[in-house]
């Protein structure tokens, strides 16, 4: 029998920023604050018609810029809360090179599985994701967070209780949202909808 909207189980909505310079040139950008570029911020405003249905009990978004403008155009920013464990991961020494270029040195270099010099670690990343996922799977309601692709990707292995290198799997573009949310109970979490991008 189908729930009614009273007794379903809250979500949590991930949501990745617009697309930047960077990242449409593959480069890592982890906590360098570059905007989003106009493609972006389109693509941004796009999202609000998909999220314009829901309602949030709360709303997160990572320190920097790219996801508080996407919050913003989504819609959400006056009731955004920022939430310093959403922001992307620290590429360290690795921040701005693209992977063709890292593994030109490192052949076998994996991020979720060694991650980078000078910067965090997975089981760092992991232990963020985790500190955020205690705060949102406790709100009564559905929560929508906005951030970064490689953070999304360890919260969705988390959210799972897999290991940070299995975030390898979960691609997530720009400008794309995911579900994550439980089955018949809050012991039995799954992903309910992954990188849809749709308008």
């Amino acid at each position: 029998m189908a729930s009614s909207d009273d007794d379903r189980a809250p979500r949590l909505f991930l949501v990745r920023h617009g697309d930047t310079e960077w990242a449409d040139a593959g480069r890592h950008t982890g906590l360098t604050d570059v905007p989003l570029s106009a493609g972006g911020e389109a693509r941004a405003r796009a999202l609000a018609g998909r999220l314009a249905g829901e309602t949030f009990a709360r709303v997160f978004t990572s320190p920097l810029a790219r996801a508080r403008r996407t919050c913003e155009l989504c819609g959400c920013a006056g009731r955004a809360e920022v939430n310093a464990d959403l922001v992307e991961w620290d590429y360290g020494s690795y921040e701005g090179r693209t992977s063709g270029q890292i593994r030109h040195e490192r052949p076998d270099w994996e991020l979720f599985r060694d991650g980078a010099p000078g910067g965090e670690s997975p089981d760092l990343v992991a232990a963020r994701a985790d500190r955020f996922l205690d705060v949102a799977r406790w709100v009564e309601g559905d929560v929508v967070a906005f951030s970064s692709g490689h953070f999304i990707r360890v919260l969705a292995a988390r959210w799972l209780a897999l290991p940070p290198s299995d975030a390898t799997f979960f691609y997530t573009a720009t400008a794309s949202v995911g579900i994550l949310g439980y089955e018949h109970g809050r012991a039995d979490r799954v992903i309910l909808l992954w990188n849809d991008t749709r308008p």
